[in-house]
């Protein structure tokens, strides 16, 4: 399963810290995540999911880097309200990097159909509220979990509905068991 991207496109991969995501990979194991726009429930239940495992995922050894659509400052504000304040996270407002993985714009069924509205209830129920703004990305782009180590995509979770809901203790123990 494994498969090579474009060491170049990493490379150009620039984080909040000044690190490319190449080097990353060559240094620990990288949980690549592709999140939707910040006003969406389903990006902010990822974003809740992921504050709960953080240090879990920091002890087994995996980098926990973020993409999104977003300027930094805004990036940053809702990393601030989802206890992942020190997040590792590429801006990436014209979605080049989303395509270059593979990760495409959803069509109605997959953003709209039935399932989402009734798992958008759910986690609207959790807390998480929809907004609405440009500046918080495309809310057509579709998410995604990548898994790169050295230069090489080891495992990933392309979502099928804006709605599906990664189960990560899997996703963690798998990589965790592969490093």
């Amino acid at each position: 399963m494994a498969y090579a991207v474009d060491n170049e496109l990493m490379a150009q991969m620039v984080t909040n810290q000044e690190q490319d995501l190449l080097s990353l990979s060559r240094n620990r194991t990288v949980m690549l995540v592709f999140l939707r726009h910040f006003g969406c429930v389903f990006c902010k239940e990822a974003l809740s999911d992921l504050a709960e495992r953080q240090s879990v995922i920091k002890n087994k050894g995996i980098e926990l880097v973020f993409v999104h659509m977003s300027e930094k400052d805004v990036a940053e504000d809702y990393f601030k309200r989802y206890r992942l304040a020190k997040s590792v996270h590429i801006s990436d407002p014209f979605c080049q990097y989303y395509a270059a993985f593979g990760i495409v714009k959803g069509n109605f069924s997959q953003l709209y159909g039935l399932r989402t509205w009734i798992r958008g209830f759910a986690a609207k129920r959790q807390g998480h509220e929809l907004e609405l703004a440009r500046a918080l990305g495309d809310s057509t782009q579709m998410p995604g979990i990548f898994i790169i180590k050295d230069g090489t995509v080891v495992d990933k979770f392309i979502h099928k509905h804006a709605s599906d809901r990664p189960d990560y203790d899997e996703i963690i123990d798998r990589v965790a068991a592969e490093a």
